[in-house]
């Protein structure tokens, strides 16, 4: 496991130290025990939900990137998929060790889902110390950390912090000086063993979907190389309202604000500014029309080099209705979901908007309105608006998907997880639920959770209360708490604006 400065994705890391110290007792209660199968099982859907994420980002890259500009983006594909080798080698060396847990360890008992023999404290020691798998292992994750590095460039190294490292402790930690020791020394339970090797895994997904995105992220870096000239056309709309003037640039790539090459559209020479010419024309007629740029300039030997632009399109329509969300392209259960709604050359009071689907209604005025929903799925948002006198007319009918808010983040004095001052850690008497990043106003309570603390060489204490306050008991226990007690609010349960019950992230600390 990595020391120093903790990121979001190490806060797993300290629930390990958590029952690594609880082990130090004589006898390793069940409650421990589970807490391991428990966070072996968060480790387990984190691992699956990257793996997934990492896989998305692949597909995506193969059906666009790939296809339109191959030459530029196999290299890049390539390497990536270096990055993806060298992480499956680690993976599949864990698995084989697990393997090994799991022969030794009697399989999986049905009930508990946990090894028959989870609390055996010398099957670890004797296969990863006696029988030196640890050092492989800690060697293999450093291996892997380098080569992954090494797929990247200086600066986008620079940019990544992994918790993907196998280092020694700078002190000694209950007599172990060595990271194998300190993960698989003695007194390590079968079962903890295994919840470290998981948790490996998924130190190693992530550091894999760090640098896979930063390599596919080179397609979107522009790439300018000014001794190949190019004709642009653009506009900034191929759709207009009768009556609307259309408007497009037409302007030679690599551009020269000093330079003034001849621009034509159609024959009809354009007025050229910072080596861009504007080409507006009146959209009085309905219809499709097109038209062709061209770009003249003058090479340094005297000759006059020709560019074209493709052919460009443009269509003049009457006029029509535009339903626009506010701030996102979806619908939220539990909030007002703001959206404006535009008809060109319409009174907004001559307006009508109706809402079918998501159970919901949608009220308002004066081209703005507010959307309330309350089941997931799909809503219709229609606009009509009244033509003549008695005769009203459909402009326009818009799809909007619905969906629950996301889950919120559960934090303790601020924080979800690593290092808090014994005072500070006192100080505090409530879990909150934070909705960070969200656009909307939704507030999340907490309506229970459960707090264990576990004090150096002790046995772990578990509580649990109803709400988002700690309960008597829970602040006689954490006034106890001393430098180096572990910390961890689980079982979160936080109920938002729509109403539904959400299982929230534990939240694990180290009184320091």
């Amino acid at each position: 496991m990595a020391y120093g400065r903790e990121t979001p994705r190490q806060r797993m890391i300290n629930i390990l130290y958590l029952v690594l110290l609880a082990l130090l007792a004589l006898n390793v209660p069940n409650s421990i025990l589970d807490a391991f199968k428990n966070i072996n099982d968060s480790l387990e859907t984190s691992k699956s939900n990257v793996d997934s994420s990492v896989e998305q980002l692949f597909a995506a890259f193969e059906s666009t990137k790939l296809k339109e500009e191959p030459e530029r983006a196999k290299p890049i594909y390539e390497q990536a998929k270096q990055a993806r080798a060298v992480v499956d080698e680690l993976d599949q060396y864990i698995i084989e060790l697990k393997q090994e847990f799991e022969k030794q360890g009697g399989g999986y008992d049905e009930d508990t889902g946990d090894l028959v023999r989870r609390e055996n404290a010398d099957i670890a020691p004797h296969l990863m110390i006696n029988g030196k798998r640890g050092t492989e292992l800690k060697e293999k994750i450093n291996s892997t950390r380098e080569k992954l590095l090494s797929l990247l460039n200086e600066d986008d190294r620079k940019s990544v912090s992994f918790s993907l490292e196998a280092k020694d402790p700078e002190k000694s930690a209950n007599g172990k000086r060595k990271w194998e020791d300190v993960n698989f020394g003695s007194g390590t339970p079968l079962t903890a063993a295994m919840t470290t090797l998981t948790k490996i895994q998924v130190d190693a997904q992530n550091a894999e979907s760090d640098v896979v995105k930063l390599i596919l992220g080179k397609m979107d870096q522009a790439v300018v190389n000014l001794d190949k000239f190019a004709a642009v056309a653009v506009a900034p709309t191929s759709y207009l309202v009768q009556g609307q003037p259309y408007t497009a640039e037409v302007f030679l790539t690599a551009s020269d604000s000093k330079s003034a090459p001849s621009i034509s559209v159609n024959g009809n020479p354009l007025q050229v500014v910072d080596g861009k010419g504007v080409y507006t024309v009146p959209t009085s007629q309905e219809g499709v029309f097109t038209w062709t740029g061209t770009i003249k300039v003058q090479q340094t030997d005297g000759t006059v080099k020709e560019y074209r632009t493709p052919e460009q399109t443009y269509q003049v329509a009457r006029p029509s209705a535009v339903v626009s969300p506010d701030k996102m392209n979806v619908l939220y259960i539990g909030v007002n979901n703001p959206i404006s709604v535009s008809a060109p050359g319409t009174p907004t009071n001559k307006i009508n908007v109706s809402m079918n689907g998501g159970g919901g209604r949608i009220s308002g005025s004066g081209g703005k309105y507010n959307v309330t929903v309350n089941s997931p799925g799909t809503a219709r948002i229609s606009v009509s608006a009244e033509v003549a006198p008695g005769k009203t007319q459909t402009l326009s009918t818009t799809e909007f998907r619905v969906k629950r808010i996301p889950d919120p983040i559960a934090k303790f004095g601020g924080k979800t997880g690593g290092n808090m001052a014994t005072v500070a850690l006192k100080a505090q008497n409530a879990v909150f639920a934070s909705l960070d990043n969200f656009d909307f106003d939704a507030k999340f309570k907490v309506t229970k959770f459960s707090m264990i603390i576990a004090k150096p060489r002790a046995d772990a204490i578990v509580l649990s209360t109803n709400g988002g306050t700690l309960s008597s008991s829970m602040k006689t226990a954490l006034n106890g708490i001393v430098p180096g007690t572990r910390v961890i609010f689980d079982n979160i349960i936080a109920v938002g604006p729509d109403g539904s019950p959400r299982q929230l992230n534990a939240v694990a600390l180290t009184a320091n």
